[in-house]
């Protein structure tokens, strides 16, 4: 006979200490940390656990008995459903706070790094919370994603009947990949993106488009990336799940005509198993003169106003950055100028360094300090993302910048400096994974005066940087908040090499 599974217990009145990873609260009972999403510190509640482990508890509320006083309301109406902006009950002055603290946290008790007698500079928050984004990817579910409201008040009904199902344009249930959540007003990316996902959603309907059903694999609509930029234009790129081009031609048609603002207009026939789109080719659509849909391969205008570009522009102190279907690019603009201001400062450039930018994406940074180095040497994984760096270094008439692609452990060499010419400052920017230890032992026995580190994920950062204690000192700690009412920051380290 099998072992009888425990039943969770409700643990009564857990008190809410502090915030957590992931968004989550947390709490103590019985000497293990308990995890409760849709708290804030000072909350008093009951709480239904889900899932035990050794160390610690996961749960939800199920009866409030104090409310904190630090509690701000939500603004938006799907929130604690759609899983993103899970801080919008924390005022954001409380947010920066706990962000500030993670980031000291991170490097000074996990780390175990000294930070410098000034202490970590006080967190730049973003001016705008709401409409900061500028890059919003949506998905189309045949059934939309039922709250449990929803379902209790249709348990009360009593009614034998199940409620038919509803399409869906909108976001992925966390951890759920196959629930999307229908959304009607997303509080993350300016106008026109509301309108013209609404739009969307309601001419398919209308026309009795399928929608694509992720476990079945089969529909017509998949996806809807909409990006905009601080330049005022629109690219929107719709991906189908099927190669139906008259009901095709027939939407994209409908969204030149509705929304004319829109710079760039793309389609992706997607017929994989997943929704990635890397390997995808993204299609420009304009119009003809009969009125029917084509590849404008050459992007230029065909003399009606209509779409005519497979990218659109985004600027930065002078600069302008081209961006395509696949280019990479921080979401929030405002603060990614905010951001690389810190790292240029960081740097310490006089018109004379060479300078590496390791993990350079679409060499936004390298192209955004050139002006102030002698040399620029910047190296990405995506190959596609190196051409948009070369592209954007000429189109503003950047000379002192080289890119390369390839895997950076592999790229990155004692023979690579010797062939490019030794770094005075080196500026790291890589994925959340953070630095690969080769990549380390490299930039170590290269020894720049200067390490500028970019990070998206203060813990590896922190990991990184203790590798890297010996010979370098922390002279200068930045975080910036790029992601409000989440729990993500952005932190830059400026390390300065020991004598």
């Amino acid at each position: 006979m099998g072992k009888r599974r425990r039943e969770n217990p409700i643990i009564e009145g857990l008190q809410i200490t502090a915030v957590a990873a992931e968004g989550k609260a947390m709490g103590h009972h019985e000497g293990k940390v308990v995890f409760v999403p849709g708290c804030v510190p000072g909350d008093v509640a009951d709480v239904q656990i889900r899932s035990q482990r050794r160390r610690f508890m996961e749960g939800y509320v199920v009866r409030w008995i104090e409310r904190s006083q630090m509690r701000s309301e939500p603004f938006c109406e799907h929130f604690g459903v759609c899983g993103g902006c899970s801080w919008q009950n924390l005022p954001y002055a409380e947010q920066l706070r706990f962000k500030q603290q993670q980031v000291f946290d991170q490097l000074s008790r996990i780390g175990h790094l000294e930070l410098p007698e000034e202490g970590i500079r006080p967190i730049l928050g973003s001016e705008r919370t709401e409409f900061y984004r500028n890059k919003l990817e949506y998905t189309f579910s045949p059934r939309r994603w039922r709250t449990f409201e929803e379902m209790a008040a249709e348990k009360e009904i009593a009614s034998d009947a199940e409620p038919q199902p509803e399409p869906a344009l909108g976001f992925h249930i966390p951890s759920m990949f196959d629930k999307i959540l229908d959304i009607r007003r997303c509080h993350l990316q300016p106008d026109p993106s509301n309108e013209i996902r609404l739009e969307i959603k309601r001419f398919c309907v209308e026309r009795g488009f399928t929608f694509y059903d992720i476990r079945a694999h089969e529909g017509l609509m998949r996806n809807v990336v909409i990006r905009t930029a601080s330049t005022g234009e629109t690219m929107v790129i719709v991906v189908f799940g099927e190669d139906a081009t008259e009901k095709r031609e027939e939407l994209m048609a409908h969204l030149a005509t509705t929304f004319p603002r829109i710079t760039s207009l793309m389609y992706v026939v997607n017929t994989k198993l997943n929704d990635s789109l890397g390997d995808q080719e993204a299609v420009l659509w304009s119009r003809n003169d009969h009125g029917n849909g084509r590849a404008d391969g050459n992007g230029g205008e065909n003399g009606h106003g209509n779409v005519s570009r497979d990218h659109i522009f985004e600027r930065m102190e002078g600069l302008c950055f081209k961006i395509g279907p696949k280019s990479f690019y921080q979401t929030n603009s405002a603060q990614a100028y905010e951001l690389y201001k810190v790292a240029r400062e960081f740097a310490g450039l006089t018109g004379s360094e060479t300078v590496y930018d390791l993990y350079t994406g679409t060499g936004t940074i390298a192209n955004f300090v050139a002006g102030q180095a002698a040399q620029v040497v910047g190296i990405e994984y995506v190959r596609e993302a190196i051409d948009d760096a070369r592209e954007n270094s000429a189109l503003n008439g950047i000379a002192n910048t080289i890119f390369y692609a390839g895997d950076m452990k592999k790229v990155l060499s004692d023979q690579f400096v010797a062939a490019n010419g030794h770094p005075d400052v080196v500026i790291l920017d890589p994925p959340r994974a953070g630095v690969d230890a080769p990549v380390i032992d490299v930039i170590l026995r290269a020894a720049p005066e200067t390490i500028v580190y970019v990070s998206c994920n203060p813990a590896t950062q922190a990991r990184d940087i203790a590798l890297m204690a010996e010979k370098y000192r922390i002279a200068a700690v930045q975080p910036v908040d790029m992601f409000p009412h989440t729990h993500h920051v952005e932190n830059v380290v400026k390390l300065i090499r020991k004598v």
